[in-house]
């Protein structure tokens, strides 16, 4: 029987949980005696009811043990009744933080207390647009959709890698968890189909491109025979190798064929019959109250107030300053006949810069990507002066998803570190990946990027766990993601490699045009084939590649303006810094600030560098 999380909020179970919070603000007695103590019990009541409402988070941190392994065999809620209450949790959540003035607070409380009510705002925010996933959970997990389901959103793709990846099996009640999950597999399929068809009554269908995708995923996974699907497979490979007992395997393919398979198909089918309503518009402009929708959606994507306008503008901007860079370089190597992006993409397909597209190609490409996290790791002490292990697993993106999946992405680690960060990368095609265009992706993705910053949360402890729970501001983490980019190729690692640094300007170009492409969709009314052109003419990457990454943009609006707004913002408070502390200035020290910080908006970043300005660099986190 699934549990009812509304009534377990209201439990004397989540008072239960408290105990095991761990990262907390302060060790505290039972009567606070301190603002930051009492506001630091508030936060830590609220964590735990945060993981309740999505046990995955408590799996993917480690957490779902001791006292919580209640969580461990559960799926978050998909119906719509759990939208509406995310909505007043949210609402109910910024009422309660009024109880904690800002003046009786410590630098530190306050930037807690201003990232959660940040957080709270955007989730209640969106409660004038009843369609699609617009919660507080994908607002914090850079997914907010105006699809229930897409070719990179739902339970049929993320689930089955979630389970895999991140569900670990060491004992039979693991087993039994994993075999509770695939139960709730179906009644989340289930739900998201009910509101698939709700939306449908709004007159929110996908576009007909991003439909197709969709139902070719689906139907290639329900012609895959239940007791080979990786959802029994996963659970059957890991109990084999710690021995565990009973018939896992075939309890495992039942389930699949007598419960998820038929609401997979049900899913399907309801897909499929939206056909005749699904045009070709790629844009939210066309979805009920469209233009504010994409406004919400780009405070969520960029924590900022810039229009659409301004954001087209700053991208066209950028990707005229970075292309005439580029193109000084490419004549410098010889390479003057074209434009930038023609150039760029002859050398993309240059054979000397690709790997095989063959097993082995694949194989060969993860080696190199290692080789490149190898090599970062001793220069680390030239940017940071923090010491953090950061391990990092290489691995394809699975095959069944990736038609729909991003390029290259990471999840992170564990809590307890039983689990290390893991890099994704997408080798449908090796021709997506010239050579040169790795290191910088790597860079990104692993160190000093993601799975820096990610290492910081989990090694540390120094983060309260609310702060770990929400800590999805999509401008800071991919906008610090580009600095780290930028952040390698000041410590030198493209100075031995010119095409390397090509592939690094290519990549901050790429984030220019984004802006301009994901404006020009949902503001602007392009068509998907305009954005596609537009994407190819200006990076001279991959048709195929910019296909993928402009139907990306069309499934999760505003996302893609993260990243360089966010990587902006940080190189304009590194200026003030810079400016203020003059030859006193230690850019390893700024760095490392970024880091303790911690994903927060960019107003609250700002913040933040300016006390840290204003105290000489003292201020400590």
């Amino acid at each position: 029987m699934r549990l009812d999380r509304r009534d377990l909020l209201l439990s004397a179970g989540a008072a239960g949980l408290l105990a095991a919070a761990p990262g907390a603000l302060a060790q505290t007695p039972a009567a606070p005696d301190t603002a930051d103590q009492a506001l630091g019990r508030h936060l830590d009541d609220l964590a735990e009811r945060l993981l309740i409402k999505t046990p995955e988070t408590a799996t993917s941190l480690g957490l779902d043990k001791d006292a919580r392994a209640g969580l461990k065999g559960q799926l978050s809620d998909a119906a719509w009744a759990n939208v509406l209450d995310d909505r007043g949790f949210c609402r109910d959540g910024l009422r309660a933080l009024e109880a904690f003035p800002d003046s009786a607070l410590s630098p530190q409380a306050r930037i807690h207390k201003g990232v959660v009510a940040y957080a709270l705002k955007l989730g209640a925010d969106a409660a004038p647009f009843d369609y699609g996933d617009n919660t507080l959970a994908s607002a914090m997990s850079e997914s907010s959709t105006p699809y229930v389901v897409s070719q990179q959103d739902g339970a049929y793709a993320a689930v089955p890698e979630f389970l895999d990846s991140q569900h670990a099996i060491e004992t039979e009640d693991d087993a039994d968890d994993y075999l509770s999950r695939l139960h709730e597999l179906s009644q989340v399929l289930a739900e998201e189909t009910d509101r698939i068809r709700k939306d449908d009554r709004l007159g929110v269908v996908p576009p007909d491109f991003i439909l197709a995708n969709i139902l070719g995923q689906q139907q290639g996974l329900l012609a895959i025979r239940p007791g080979q699907s990786r959802l029994v497979t996963s659970l059957a490979r890991r109990a084999r190798e710690k021995q565990l007992s009973g018939d896992l395997e075939a309890r495992a393919t039942r389930l699949v064929e007598t419960e998820v398979y038929p609401a997979l198909a049900q899913q399907y089918e309801t897909l499929k019959g939206l056909a005749p309503r699904a045009g070709r518009d790629a844009g939210v402009w066309r979805l009920p109250q469209g233009e504010a929708y994409y406004r919400w959606l780009l405070r969520e994507g960029t924590s900022t107030s810039l229009t659409a306008d301004e954001i087209h503008r700053i991208g066209l901007e950028q990707n005229r300053a970075i292309e005439a860079r580029m193109d000084g370089l490419l004549r410098a190597r010889g390479l003057a006949q074209g434009t930038v992006g023609e150039r760029m993409t002859a050398l993309g397909r240059d054979p000397k810069h690709l790997f095989p597209d063959t097993d082995a190609g694949r194989a060969q490409l993860i080696d190199y990507l290692n080789g490149v996290i190898a090599a970062m790791r001793p220069k680390l002490s030239q940017a940071f002066t923090l010491r953090l292990k950061a391990p990092i697993e290489v691995k394809r993106v699975p095959v069944e998803i990736e038609d729909g999946a991003g390029q290259g992405y990471m999840n992170f680690g564990s809590l307890d570190g039983s689990r290390p960060s893991t890099y994704y990368i997408n080798l449908k095609t090796t021709q997506n990946w010239p050579k040169f265009s790795l290191p910088t992706l790597t860079f990104h993705e692993g160190v000093p990027g993601h799975a820096w910053t990610g290492a910081y949360l989990t090694e540390t402890g120094k983060m309260p766990l609310i702060r770990i729970i929400l800590s999805g501001f999509n401008a800071y983490i991919e906008g610090y993601a580009l600095y780290a980019e930028q952040l390698a190729d000041e410590i030198g690692m493209y100075d031995a490699d010119w095409a390397g640094r090509l592939g690094y300007l290519q990549a901050q170009r790429f984030r220019a045009v984004r802006l301009v492409v994901d404006t020009g969709l949902h503001a602007k009314r392009w068509t998907r084939d305009q954005a596609i052109q537009w994407a190819v003419d200006n990076t001279g990457r991959a048709r195929d590649a910019m296909t993928s990454e402009i139907d990306r943009y069309c499934a999760t609006p505003g996302q893609a303006c993260g990243y360089k707004i966010g990587h902006t913002e940080i190189n304009r408070m590194r200026d003030k810094a810079r400016a203020a502390f003059g030859p006193r200035f230690d850019v390893r020290r700024f760095n490392d600030l970024l880091v303790q910080t911690g994903s927060v908006p960019m107003d609250v970043l700002s913040a933040t560098v300016d006390g840290w300005i204003a105290s000489g660099g003292q201020m400590r986190l």
